[in-house]
């Protein structure tokens, strides 16, 4: 593209634009035509040169025209208990649902991949060396030690809450981080399977496996979930640099981050649950059967919603982003 011969051909439509956009009074019935036809024109003229010939001045000039001849054509629009309610029954659980593929398997390998350090840590004692001397392992899985007393030893609340911000530290990592290739989520995730990959092979070598199990059962169905959505998500961002398919690699990155950014709101939500249950259900003095009981309910409740909601929306086409009128007009652009 001749950037020289463009402006010149649609410098006079973008003045126009902006003499409109100025105007104190209010607009006749020919000048709002006007302008809702310079807005989409000039709109057009944005998406060309965001792909062909990105010169910051001028993007940064028309993308505040566009912006404000939005606000002129559209009105002003404000967030209210609509929006929340259809985020958190529509868009969430589609994005959620539409990326499924990423990490269900996500999920499998990572808990295979606990499983085998644990069952690795169990069958070898000098692996355990490595961990951590005879006395304080023995202080760590006796009958009222570190891995037990570790539930209770603050107020449910607050702990609750502490709970709360770590892991969802761990879910915002991960989905910030998978536009780095998807590399430092592939690190997050397996810190994350070797910590539990400990706790199960040193309670197993201790022989008191079904305890740990259920201390860790009741928050952490939900909040593992969490974690391996995140992290397929997050991986599925990363892969996007690589293979952004029929889009621009601008366009699928915004797309998929958009998407991404909706699911970190929503898992903040799914988090909060499953802190709440570290904090309440854990440590609580109910039968080990009823505590892992509730944590089996709320991994049903939180699948089932999004399989049943998620996957009535994408079929009806949602993916997750934000409404099309709050996303920039893309038009079709030779390779």
């Amino acid at each position: 593209m001749d950037l020289d011969v463009f402006v010149s051909a649609h410098g006079a439509e973008w003045d126009r634009l902006e003499a409109l956009l100025r105007r104190k009074r209010r607009l006749t019935g020919a000048e709002a035509d006007e302008l809702v036809t310079l807005y989409q024109r000039a709109t057009t003229h944005l998406s060309l040169l965001r792909s062909s010939a990105p010169d910051p001045v001028l993007v940064g000039r028309l993308t505040s025209s566009v912006a404000r001849a939005r606000s002129a054509v559209t009105g002003a629009r404000k967030a209210s208990w609509r929006d929340a309610a259809r985020f958190f029954s529509t868009v969430f659980p589609a994005a959620v649902y539409r990326l499924r593929h990423w990490w269900i398997p996500t999920a499998i390998l990572s808990t295979a991949l606990a499983v085998l350090l644990g069952w690795w840590i169990a069958a070898h004692p000098e692996v355990q060396a490595t961990i951590g001397a005879p006395e304080d392992l023995r202080a760590m899985t006796r009958p009222g030690g570190e891995y037990e007393t570790y539930y209770s030893s603050h107020p449910a609340a607050s702990f609750a809450a502490q709970v709360w911000t770590n892991n969802a530290q761990a879910v915002a990592l991960c989905l910030v981080l998978g536009g780095f290739a998807g590399i430092p989520v592939l690190w997050i995730l397996f810190q994350n399977m070797l910590n539990l990959g400990a706790g199960i092979g040193l309670m197993a070598s201790a022989g008191r496996l079904d305890t740990f199990l259920g201390l860790i059962l009741p928050h952490g169905l939900l909040e593992l979930t969490a974690v391996f959505i995140a992290a397929g998500i997050g991986l599925r961002l990363g892969w996007t640099l690589v293979d952004p398919g029929p889009r621009t690699r601008r366009t699928a990155l915004a797309e998929e981050g958009r998407s991404a950014l909706g699911v970190a709101v929503g898992l903040a939500v799914v988090l909060f649950v499953s802190g709440a249950l570290e904090g309440f259900v854990t440590p609580s003095g109910l039968p080990t059967w009823s505590r892992i009981g509730i944590g089996v309910a709320a991994e049903l409740a939180f699948l089932l919603y999004v399989y049943v909601l998620g996957g009535r929306a994408v079929r009806a086409g949602e993916t997750g982003d934000v409404e099309a009128t709050d996303r920039d007009i893309q038009v079709p652009t030779a390779a």
